[in-house]
């Protein structure tokens, strides 16, 4: 059968970020999960980031609904809208339809949840829709020999999942994935304010401050930033300086949840590769891997060399993108292959 190769497609659907990749082109398109739907007429009036721009502001007929939580799809009408619209922007073509698409899935997805996410791909035209598991498409995208006979270690911080894997031979030999992430971050930093400042906040200005001040471990100089919420005592709106040693014990839990399961990984791993990953170290990928002293921690709890991958952000949709020039092998793998009369 003959495919177009230049509207094969590699998506990394992710809890907070989509980012598709087009053979031949690399990424092209990197937008919030996030879609605003008029619930009245079920109409979608903005997609990515125009709609991330709306949440908490819209009336009460429009909701900014993120349709994928905890790596996996929780609104399926709505995740399916939205990877239409991303594989149409993509693409650039009013009638282009991805010829075949491969989609990255958390290590420890269940059955039912892969089918999910195939079964939303199936209605964007796809001829062949093909899965492949998170820290594989990392490991590849991170530059990472996964096809040697020697142990590599990574770990894919997203949106809603942390996927721990260790890889040789090209396969998964011991694995874990844990729903704490970004989005669990988010949610600390919110729970922390309320509870130090008694100030109600927003998911974005949680993000804010995970971003410019976030740390997980202590820093040399301690920074502030202003953030504006509700006061919960007046409910008026009112200014709170935080500071990013504040915010350390805030996300503590979540980063130490982490670090113990990387742990745990590694004391599951056989001597053999654990030699390995002592020498090679483990290579931390996406956008958590961002947050200021992650990789810190993990080495001081795992005493192995942690490094942090050349743009954690994109390195699932670039793994996942390489591994079109494979995608009968995958196919084999995870039996995934469906193809779509026409």
């Amino acid at each position: 059968m003959f495919w177009n190769a230049k509207s094969d497609v590699g998506i990394d659907l992710g809890t907070a970020t989509v980012l598709v990749y087009v053979k031949g082109k690399g990424v092209v398109l990197k937008e919030p999960s996030v879609i605003a739907i008029n619930k009245d007429t079920n109409e979608v009036l903005a997609v990515g980031e125009e709609a991330r721009k709306m949440i908490g502001r819209t009336p009460g007929n429009i909701v900014s609904i993120r349709p994928l939580r905890d790596g996996v799809i929780s609104d399926y009408d709505v995740t399916e809208k939205m990877l239409k619209h991303f594989i149409k922007k993509a693409l650039k073509e009013k009638r282009s339809k991805a010829s075949r698409i491969i989609i990255c899935v958390p290590c420890q997805a269940t059955g039912v949840e892969q089918r999910a996410v195939k079964d939303a791909a199936m209605t964007c035209g796809a001829k062949k829709v093909t899965l492949i598991e998170e820290p594989i498409a990392a490991a590849i995208g991170a530059g990472l020999d996964i096809t040697k006979a020697s142990g590599k270690m990574i770990i894919d911080i997203g949106g809603g999942t942390t996927d721990i894997a260790v890889i040789s031979l090209g396969g998964m030999v011991v694995r874990s994935s844990i729903k704490i992430a970004g989005d669990k971050f988010d949610e600390a930093i919110i729970r922390y304010v309320r509870r130090k400042h008694k100030l109600m906040i927003g998911e974005r200005s949680a993000e804010d401050l995970k971003i410019n001040i976030g740390t997980a471990f202590k820093r040399e100089v301690d920074l502030t930033m202003d953030v504006r919420g509700r006061d919960l005592i007046t409910g008026l709106p009112k200014n709170v300086t935080i500071t990013s040693e504040e915010l350390r014990e805030g996300l503590s839990e979540a980063v130490n949840a982490i670090a113990e399961s990387t742990h745990a990984v590694l004391e599951r791993t056989p001597p053999e590769l654990a030699a390995d990953i002592a020498d090679n170290g483990i290579y931390m990928t996406g956008g958590g891997a961002l947050l200021y002293g992650l990789d810190k921690l993990i080495e001081s709890v795992t005493k192995v060399p942690v490094y942090v991958a050349e743009n954690p952000i994109s390195c699932v949709a670039l793994g996942t993108g390489e591994s079109l020039n494979y995608i009968d092998e995958i196919n084999g793998l995870y039996n995934s292959d469906i193809n779509f009369l026409e």
